[in-house]
């Protein structure tokens, strides 16, 4: 999202700004005079890989650094032999944890060959205290660490490091603060996700995700509308929505909203063609938004509506705060209100506890919801979180076994599911060259699935209509109308 600030016009002899966001355009300001004096130095641009672990939520603050490098003046690279390389890390499964602390000895080789490289970590990995002594401890060649909480004050942090060569540390362990009107390069010219709140207060037993991204904060009504009228003009025509639990939007706020009162007023923007959202919470998931949805004309026919676990017994145990009927409910609601809707899901297999009993009651649900997609997950103990220590931890083989035994059931109801659109003429946002096959463009339909298609390069951005020739299983083969 393109700022209306000149920088060369900000007196950077002066004190720092109190107030935000102009205390870290000042600080964009200092950092960029620093950047330059090293470019011209070495005799060429600095540059700058930023690599993306998890969800939605680091993807958008991903887009937020490198706003803010852009301005700086440092030019992204292509590779992480770069001058300065961030790493943006998730913390939800230790896997990732595992993952982030193997590219780290990567890059250790890299710096080597490099004296002008940086390296940051940031993230909710590094909300975790015992992490951030590990990386000070193994991994000392790492410049600048800083969480979640306060990712606007990249700017400062940066320039602190520049100016003082010390390692730059700053962790905040929960705050209220959002800071509004930070630069933004976004990956795509013609789709945005937007976050609408931040923090998690649900707790479920598994997930670290509370600890690490803090309380719920929902974001002023009137500033997300702002910033998607921003898109709107710059050519944005689709936006994501983006919270741990949109359904919870408005509740902190001075004046409450609810998503579906937020929703309606997101349609009345102009430009914007398609809304999407995710992720819902089955507890706080109201007929009023099913309404909305049903009779909106912009928001994309797809619910994802995480499911965790068919049995009653578990979800109790994994303190998710409905039971199987209910989320059957729900489900049976959305079905009944928007017949053509997607409706996808995660389930989570072998959490402590699980039988044989509950995991035929998750592929019950399956069964009578008939997903048209499913990210299935075998549970990864997750250490800082209640279900780590509970009695009962399954064992792998098991696991694997039900694992596949669900997998099986799952792919043949999502091939069901995605073919009877077969025939159809549909709607799709061309979204890329096909990677394959260079004479295709590949696009999405509003329910969230793939489609192929022959096109050109100049359709990317575009809504364009299709008959859907061929089911190819998950995905389709069209012809442009």
């Amino acid at each position: 999202m393109n700022i209306d600030i000149n920088l060369d016009e900000i007196d950077i002899t002066k004190e720092e700004p109190i107030t935000e966001p102009e205390r870290q355009y000042y600080f964009i300001a200092k950092a960029r005079d620093l950047v330059k004096k090293k470019s011209a130095e070495i005799g060429r641009p600095l540059t700058c890989k930023v690599t993306t672990f998890g969800c939605q939520m680091n993807q958008k603050d991903s887009e937020k650094l490198l706003g803010i490098l852009e301005l700086v003046g440092y030019e992204q690279a292509e590779t992480e032999k770069a001058d300065f390389v961030i790493y943006n890390t998730c913390t939800v499964r230790d896997n990732a944890n595992q993952k982030v602390y193997g590219r780290l000895g990567f890059l250790n080789g890299v710096k080597r060959e490099n004296p002008n490289m940086l390296i940051a970590l940031c993230g909710c990995m590094m909300q975790e205290s015992e992490v951030v002594e590990k990386i000070k401890k193994s991994y000392s060649f790492v410049d600048i660490i800083f969480g979640t909480h306060n990712i606007f004050k990249f700017a400062e942090l940066l320039y602190t490091r520049l100016q003082s060569e010390r390692l730059v540390i700053d962790i905040w362990q929960g705050t209220n603060d959002i800071v509004e009107d930070l630069p933004t390069e976004r990956k795509y010219g013609f789709k945005a996700g937007v976050n609408i709140m931040f923090g998690c207060n649900n707790f479920c037993s598994y997930c670290i995700v509370p600890y690490v991204r803090g309380r719920e904060r929902s974001r002023n009504a009137k500033d997300i509308i702002r910033e998607i009228e921003t898109l709107a003009s710059e050519g944005v025509v689709e936006i994501m929505l983006l919270g741990q639990n949109v359904n919870s939007y408005g509740k902190t706020l001075e004046e409450p909203m609810t998503f579906a009162q937020l929703l309606q007023e997101v349609e009345k923007v102009e430009g914007i063609e398609r809304i999407r959202f995710m992720t819902s919470h089955p507890k706080d998931l109201s007929d009023d938004l099913i309404e909305v949805m049903k009779n909106s004309k912009k928001i994309c026919k797809h619910m994802h509506l995480p499911l965790q676990s068919g049995s009653t017994k578990i979800l109790d145990k994994m303190n998710r705060r409905y039971t199987k009927e209910s989320y059957l409910e729900v489900a049976e609601k959305i079905r009944k209100a928007i017949p053509d809707i997607s409706i996808t899901t995660d389930i989570i297999v072998g959490f402590p506890g699980e039988t044989d009993e509950d995991i035929q009651e998750t592929i019950d649900v399956v069964e009578k919801v008939r997903y048209d997609s499913a990210f299935t997950f075998i549970y990864s103990k997750r250490s800082g979180t209640p279900a780590a220590v509970m009695e009962g931890q399954v064992p792998d083989h098991v696991n694997k076994e039900r694992f596949d035994k669900l997998l099986s059931v799952v792919q043949k109801i999502s091939r069901e599911m995605t073919k009877r659109f077969e025939g159809q003429t549909v709607e799709v946002l061309v979204e890329e060259e096909n990677e394959q096959d260079s004479s295709l463009v590949t696009g999405r339909m509003s329910n969230n699935t793939i489609v192929h298609f022959k096109g050109e390069k100049n359709l990317i951005g575009k809504i364009i209509k299709v008959q859907l020739t061929e089911c190819k299983g998950f995905y389709y083969m069209a012809e442009m109308i």
